[in-house]
């Protein structure tokens, strides 16, 4: 699958960088991920991948237990899970996954977003099928084969295990993802550069000067937006 995962480390750097926005992002996931299911993320297998992601981000106790918290009261709150897809400059795909508990309201900020930012919404279906869903782990300091014999040992099913740049990436179901956690996990490993649930693009374009800025534009806007929780796309921006 090649370098492509980088996107998504370039995208965790980004976010990085706005702390408050990426805790209250992860706030609402939980939350809506508890409240599906049981708050315990030993019973919701959906809760615990939260949970885990959100460890690579370094999200505070403080903001999960209130998130907790909260789906175990009485609050109704309701939240739909919406995805978009989309076209930005040059052949340019996008996958936009929103939480919002005002559909109405989010697939207006996302519509204007694109025409805004020379881009144009599809419909469902339009550039998904261009994807693949897949959990991502990106860690140095272990061969693959020594990873990959691991990972076949507990008789976890994963895609592909390689090496690049000195990292070694595993790609892997995304119902595998917190089997694949618990190995690595046990083997040491404690600083992800990736872990996370994504949509990888099966091939990648490269943009102009002029169409990359853009395309980082609109990329920006769409994540700017309180009810988006990722973006995806098949950009090369290494």
């Amino acid at each position: 699958m090649g370098r492509k995962w980088n996107n998504i480390k370039e995208k965790k750097a980004q976010k990085d960088q706005n702390t408050s926005r990426i805790y209250a992002k992860f706030g609402r996931e939980i939350y809506v991920a508890a409240k599906k299911g049981e708050p315990d993320p030993e019973a919701n297998q959906a809760l615990k991948v939260v949970l885990e992601r959100a460890k690579t981000y370094s999200v505070p106790k403080h903001i999960i237990d209130k998130a907790i918290d909260k789906a175990k009261g009485s609050d109704d709150e309701s939240f739909d899970e919406l995805r978009y897809e989309g076209f930005g400059p040059s052949g340019s795909m996008l996958i936009v996954d929103a939480l919002t508990n005002n559909v109405n309201r989010t697939v207006s900020e996302v519509r204007a977003a694109f025409g805004k930012n020379g881009g144009n919404m599809g419909v469902s279906g339009a550039v998904s099928y261009m994807f693949d869903s897949v959990s991502v782990f990106v860690f140095e300091g272990y061969d693959e084969e020594t990873v990959l014999m691991e990972l076949m040992e507990k008789e976890v099913d994963v895609k592909d295990v390689t090496t690049e740049n000195g990292l070694t990436v595993v790609y892997g179901e995304p119902q595998a993802y917190n089997d694949i956690k618990s190995v690595l996990d046990n083997m040491g490993i404690e600083d992800y550069k990736v872990a996370e649930l994504a949509m990888i693009a099966q091939n990648e374009v490269s943009l102009s000067d002029e169409d990359l800025e853009q395309f980082e534009r609109l990329v920006d806007v769409l994540e700017d937006l309180e009810d988006v929780s990722n973006v995806f796309h098949n950009v090369n921006l290494s």
